[in-house]
This record gives structure tokens, sequence and C-alpha cells, in this order.
């Protein structure tokens, strides 16, 4: 059985794709802070990351996929994703590298797509794109590089955020002329699920195919939680549509693994 490792596997992203998988294949994953549910665990193993180096659990686990969901210090996360290129260069095994729709930032007319070239105007977005030119000086057999939009769906941070801002009346904020596309929990685990499972490789893009403008799609989503007449509060930060949205084109997902904006929308009431 293929062993895989999570980096950052408490996480939200992370722990959402243990339980994905864990079913199926060995899957170890990593935290951070002491938790009596995980140290019962002996499939997950307590690392920092800001402290530690990452080949001893290497070494041990002998892992065939790595993937990274961790966020934190960046200059610690791209030493950590410098380490792993080098290992998964000298090893058999292969790096899936969770990237985001940031990495793109600075290209505001049109959607992006796979193989367009990355710019960003943020710290996150290019802190993304430093561990992104690493992976592509490897051989494409050694990683996947999966850029991810908005990620919504019930119970994730950005919906229970707008539950409790519902809840107290709150004004919710929005950003008008920004167009995005986006995805749910459930749809990405699956994703990755597949990619790894077929041994994909290269780079993903796992949103929806198809555009919204950042405040119709929280009306929508207030909506779908029975909110009709949320506080919305509009926020400009430029003249015109700005796009930030990662289509997929090149690497098509099978048609059941492929969302709509709908979708997400509708998934904010799924459990």
């Amino acid at each position: 059985m293929n062993r895989i490792l999570i980096l950052g596997g408490s996480g939200f992203i992370g722990n959402a794709l243990y339980k994905e998988l864990a079913p199926f294949f060995d899957v170890h994953a990593t935290y951070k802070t002491d938790n009596p549910i995980f140290e019962k665990n002996k499939h997950f193993h307590q690392f920092d990351y800001e402290m530690e180096r990452l080949h001893i659990l290497l070494d041990n686990l002998k892992p065939k996929f790595i993937v990274t969901a961790l966020r934190g210090n960046v200059t610690s996360l791209v030493r950590l994703h410098f380490e792993i290129a080098d290992y998964v260069e000298k090893n058999d095994c292969k790096v899936i590298f969770l990237s985001s729709a940031n990495v793109f930032d600075r290209f505001t007319n049109y959607p992006s797509y796979e193989y367009d070239k990355t710019l960003s105007e943020s710290i996150y977005g290019r802190f993304k794109i430093k561990i992104e030119n690493e992976l592509l000086r490897k051989p494409i057999s050694k990683y996947v590089i999966c850029r991810i939009p908005m990620i919504y769906g019930a119970g994730s941070p950005r919906i229970n955020e707008i539950k409790a801002q519902l809840q107290m009346n709150e004004a919710i904020e929005v950003f008008s002329n920004v167009v995005i596309n986006a995805t749910h929990i459930n749809k990405l685990v699956q994703q990755l699920h597949y990619i790894i499972n077929r041994r994909r490789r290269g780079i993903f893009h796992l949103g929806s195919n198809n555009l919204i403008h950042h405040i119709d799609l929280i009306k929508d989503i207030c909506e779908e939680l029975g909110h009709p007449d949320a506080l919305i509060k509009q926020v400009f930060d430029s003249n015109e549509d700005r796009h930030l949205a990662v289509l997929p084109k090149d690497n098509m997902l099978p048609k059941h693994l492929q969302l709509t904006i709908e979708d997400v929308v509708k998934s904010s009431v799924v459990l």
C-alpha cells in the first residue's frame, strides 16, 4: 500500500484530506501543537517545521507521496519546501504542493490557466511562486502543483465566519469588483484523491469551471443559508473588474470531479 505523508494534517485542508485518504492508503500526517487526540493516533506525528528538520521523519516513513498543506512562517516554509524538493529528487516519491490563485494576483484583466506566467504583488503570492519555481526545476514526475482558489463548503473557516457574522447581524465585507472562481472542501479532497490514485503529474487548477463576482457569491451563499437580506459592506480596490481566478484548461479532471459556482453555493449547507 502506498504511504502518504500529509504535512499539516491538523489543519482544515490537511485533516479533511486525511479523512478522505485514510480508508484507501497508508496515510500519516503531522501536527504542531500538543493535541491529545492526535497523540493517540499512531499515524499522526508531532512536527514543528520552524524548529526541526524533516529528513528524520522522511527517512523513517519513506512516503511515496508528500502533500504539503502547511501555513505559517514564510521563511521557514520556503526552507522546508526546498528540503522536500531535494528529497523527492533523490528518492522514489513525489510532492503534491497546495499552491494558490494568488500566484497570479498581479494579472487582473483575465482568468489564469495552468501554464500562464505567474506574477504576484502580494507576499503570500510571491512565497508560493518561489516554491513553485523550485519544484518546476525538477523532473515533472516528481511534483504536482495544485493551485486552489477560495475554499468554501459546510464547516469551512469562510462559511463559519459568514455564519457568525449573520448571527451577530454584522456587515459582511465583499470585494465588489473582484471576479473569482472557487471550490468547496469535499470536492477538493476528492480531486486530490484522484490525482494521487492515478499518479497524475504537472500543474492543476482545482477550482470551478465558471466565474462570479465576489459580492454575488457571498449574496448567494447568504441566501442559501437562509439570509437573503444579509448586510453587505462593499469594498472597491479598483474602478474596473479585477480577476483572481484559476481556471482549468490543459489538465482537466474527469467530469464527475469538475464543479461549478452553483455547486460551491449549495455546499455551504451540506454537511
